[in-house]
């Protein structure tokens, strides 16, 4: 569409003109900024439906405005999760990256062991925490 320097009977307006390129530039400033947000949900047990169920609570994220961090979609591709040191390495790199969020959202009404210690350590660093059931439904 775009912003004319002429109004609509053709003469040079360069108040106009300013004023509505300010506006768009805000709403782009506005549009353009996305706080991070830490995606806490399972991901042992059903590794495959608990993957799936992490990307689409991060797309949820994504849709809400936010940018997801989802640390075991990313760790899991070349830490072993299996292995209880690499395990405990993943999630203190977990740790690391949710000092960077705004919020931590929790998802889903099963708490695991690795969830656990991530809502801990939220607590104990004062982040704010939000859960949500595992159809993305905030629960108060």
């Amino acid at each position: 569409m775009g912003i004319d320097k002429f109004n609509a009977e053709g003469y040079y307006d360069p108040t106009a003109f300013d004023a509505l390129t300010k506006i768009e530039q805000r709403e782009k400033a506005a549009r353009a900024f996305r706080p991070l947000v830490y995606i806490c949900s399972p991901y042992s047990g059903d590794i495959e439906h608990n993957t799936n169920s992490a990307r689409r609570y991060s797309r949820f994220a994504v849709v809400m405005g936010y940018i997801p961090i989802a640390p075991h979609l990313l760790f899991t591709q070349f830490l072993d999760d299996s292995d209880p040191d690499e395990r405990e390495l993943g999630l203190f790199f977990g740790n690391v990256l949710m000092s960077k969020c705004s919020e931590v959202w929790v998802f889903g009404s099963h708490i695991s062991a690795g969830m656990r210690s991530e809502i801990n350590w939220a607590k104990r660093k004062n982040y704010p925490i939000r859960y949500f059931s595992s159809q993305c439904k905030e629960v108060i």
